[in-house]
C-alpha cells in the first residue's frame, strides 16, 4: 500500500483484470471475464450461442473500440446490424472466429470482415454489399441470396495462400480453394455477377489444374488452355496468342523459305539489311494469309516450310473459331 499508494493500486488491480488478447489492432481494452485471461469476446471457452450475443455485439461495435480476434463460433447473430449509421467508417470485425456462426439476414454493408474464419457461416440473405472478405476462409460458406455486388474477395483466397506457404500440404488446399471458388461462382451466377462469376470460374479451373502431378500430361495440357484463352473467358488471349504465332511462323518461314514464282524468299546473309527486311514482309504476308487460310496463291511453301504452314493453317482455323466462341459468349452475357 506504501509502495503503490490508493491510486496505483487501483490501476495495478484494472491492468490485471484487462483481457490478455493482443492482436493486430493491439491490446484488448475490454474487461477479462472472472477467472480468466481473456474477455467475453476473446475467451474460447464462453458460450456465445445465447440470445443476448447479437445486441451485446451491436452495443459493442459502437463504441469505436477496434474488434480484432473475436471468438463467435456457432453464435446466433440473426439480423444483427454491424453497419456504422454514425460514420462513414465501416466496423471492423477482422480476423475473428465465425465458423458455423449463423448470420441470416444480417445487415453487414461495407463491414471489414478481412481475415475472418467464416467456414460454413451461415450469411444467407445477408447485405453484404461493398463488404471487405479479403483473407476470409470462407470454406463451406452460405452465400445464398445474399447481396455480394462489390464485394471485396481479395486477390487470393485462404487456402491459395495457405497452399503456397506450406507446399507439402498444397494439393488439399487447392482442393479447398476450388470448392470455394466453385461456391461463389454459383452464387455470383445466380445473381447475374457475370463478370465475377467468370472471375472465379478462372480461379477454379487454376485451382484444378495445380492439384495435378506437377509435370502431368493433364496439367501441361490445361496449362496450354488457360494461356490460349484463359479457360475461355479472355478473348484477348486468343488475339494475342493469334499474333504471337504469325509473327513466329514468319521467322519460321524466312529461315527455311517460300517460293515467289521464280524467285526463293529466304534470309540470305550476302543480301543487305534491307533486302532481308523485304523478305521478312514477305513473310509475314505469307504467315497472315496462311493463318487466315485464305490461301491466294501469290506465294507457296518450300520444303519444310510446308509442314509449318499446314500446321499454321490448322491452328489458325481453331483459333478463329475460338475466339469467335469467346467473343460472343462475353456479348451474351
Amino acid at each position: 500500500m506504501e509502495k503503490y499508494g490508493i491510486h496505483g493500486l487501483n490501476q495495478l488491480q484494472v491492468s490485471e483484470h484487462q483481457c490478455s488478447f493482443s492482436g493486430k489492432s493491439g491490446r484488448c481494452k475490454d474487461l477479462a471475464e472472472s477467472g480468466s485471461q481473456f474477455c467475453f469476446w476473446h475467451d474460447p471457452d464462453v458460450d456465445k450461442t445465447g440470445e443476448d450475443v447479437k445486441e451485446r455485439l451491436e452495443e459493442r461495435a459502437k463504441n469505436g473500440q477496434p474488434m480484432d480476434g473475436f471468438i463467435l463460433r456457432k453464435a446466433n447473430l440473426d439480423n444483427v446490424d454491424l453497419v456504422n449509421h454514425c460514420s462513414n467508417k465501416p466496423f471492423q470485425l477482422i480476423n475473428s472466429d465465425l465458423s458455423r456462426a449463423s448470420l441470416h439476414k444480417a445487415h453487414l454493408y461495407r463491414i471489414d470482415l478481412s481475415g475472418s474464419r467464416l467456414l460454413k457461416a451461415n450469411l444467407s440473405h445477408a447485405n453484404l454489399h461493398r463488404a471487405n472478405l479479403s483473407g476470409c476462409n470462407l470454406l463451406g460458406v452460405n452465400l445464398k441470396n445474399s447481396l455480394l455486388d462489390h464485394v471485396c474477395w481479395g486477390d487470393k483466397l485462404f487456402q491459395e495462400k495457405e497452399a503456397e506457404a506450406n507446399p507439402e500440404n498444397a494439393a488439399a488446399m487447392y482442393e479447398e480453394a476450388e470448392e470455394s471458388a466453385r461456391n461463389i461462382r454459383r452464387h455470383c451466377e445466380q445473381q447475374g455477377m457475370v463478370a465475377t462469376a467468370g472471375h472465379f470460374f478462372y480461379r477454379e479451373r487454376v485451382f484444378h489444374r495445380l492439384q495435378m502431378p506437377k509435370y502431368s500430361r493433364q496439367r501441361l495440357l490445361s496449362l496450354v488452355v488457360d494461356l490460349i484463352s484463359g479457360y475461355g473467358e479472355s478473348p484477348l488471349r486468343v488475339v494475342m496468342f493469334s499474333l504471337g504465332l504469325i509473327f513466329v511462323c514468319s521467322f519460321l518461314y524466312l529461315l527455311t523459305g517460300i517460293q515467289d514464282g521464280d524467285t526463293i524468299v529466304r534470309f540470305n546473309d550476302s543480301a543487305g539489311l534491307v533486302q532481308n527486311l523485304f523478305y521478312w514482309l514477305d513473310c509475314l504476308y505469307f504467315s497472315v494469309v496462311t493463318f487466315t487460310t485464305l490461301g491466294y496463291g501469290d506465294l507457296t511453301p518450300l520444303g519444310v516450310s510446308r509442314i509449318i504452314a499446314a500446321s499454321e493453317a490448322f491452328t489458325g482455323s481453331f483459333s478463329l473459331a475460338l475466339f469467335v466462341v469467346l467473343f460472343v459468349k462475353k456479348m451474351i452475357r
